[in-house]
C-alpha cells in the first residue's frame, strides 16, 4: 500500500465511500485572502506527482491543478476574504472555509482528512499534522488552494505594483514590510496582523500630530 494512501485506505476499510481531503493556503501572509481546497478522488486513485504544494515548483503545481480537477470525483475551492479573516482570526477562518467547502461539494463526503484542523462533530474526520505531505487527498487540496491564491495575488500585483505581491504573495517578507511602511496599508491588507497594525498606528500618530 502506498504510504500517501494510508489514511484514505484506513477510512475505506471502515466502510467510508467518499473521503474528502482539505487544506488551506494563506494563513501566514499579512495581505490577501485565505483559500481552502477540497478534493474527493475515486477510491484507489493515485498519482505519484501529487504532494504537499510547498514541495512543488510553480510549474508543477499549475500542471497538477488541471489534473486534479479533471480526475477528482468532486472538488471545491473556497475564498475567504480579508474582512472575514480579520473578523474571525486566521484559525477560525480556515475552519469555516473547510466546513463551507464540505457543504458546497457536489458529492457529500462521509469522511474528511484535514491538515491539522479539527472540524468538531460536523463530519467524521481525522486531523493529521503535516497532512499535506502524508495524504494524497490533502496534498491535492493544498495544490488547488495554493494555485488559486497565487493567481489572486498575481492579479493584486497588477493593481498594487509597489508591493511586489507577485514575488512574496503577501507574506511578511522584508521587501513587503518595507513597502508597507513606504506606501501604507491597502484594502487587501489584514488589519489584525501586527505589522499592519503598527503601520496603521503610525499613520494615526502622524495624523494626531498634525491636528
Amino acid at each position: 500500500m502506498c504510504e500517501r494512501l494510508k489514511f484514505e485506505q484506513e477510512a475505506y476499510a471502515l466502510g467510508k465511500k467518499y473521503i474528502v481531503g482539505l487544506d488551506e493556503a494563506g494563513r501566514g501572509p499579512m495581505a490577501g485572502p485565505l483559500v481552502v481546497g477540497a478534493v474527493i478522488f475515486p477510491q484507489g486513485y493515485y498519482n505519484e506527482k501529487i504532494n504537499d504544494s510547498k514541495k512543488l515548483t510553480e510549474k508543477k503545481r499549475e500542471a497538477l491543478y488541471d489534473v486534479i480537477i479533471q480526475d477528482a470525483l468532486a472538488y471545491q475551492i473556497e475564498i475567504i476574504d480579508v474582512e472575514m479573516v480579520d473578523r474571525l482570526n486566521v484559525y477560525q477562518a480556515s475552519k469555516k472555509g473547510m466546513l463551507d467547502a464540505i457543504q458546497h461539494l457536489s458529492i457529500q463526503p462521509d469522511y474528511a482528512l484535514t491538515d491539522a484542523m479539527p472540524l468538531g462533530d460536523v463530519i467524521e474526520h481525522q486531523s493529521i499534522i503535516k497532512g499535506d505531505g502524508k495524504s494524497l487527498s490533502i496534498g491535492a487540496a493544498s495544490i488547488l488552494a495554493k494555485v488559486t491564491r497565487d493567481r489572486i495575488m498575481n492579479e493584486y500585483a497588477q493593481i498594487y505594483p509597489e508591493y511586489g505581491f507577485e514575488k512574496h504573495k503577501g507574506y511578511p517578507t522584508k521587501q513587503h514590510k518595507v513597502a508597507l511602511k513606504r506606501y501604507g496599508v491597502t484594502p487587501i491588507h489584514r488589519r489584525s496582523f501586527q505589522p499592519v497594525i503598527d503601520v496603521l498606528n503610525q499613520q494615526l500618530s502622524l495624523f494626531d500630530d498634525e491636528i
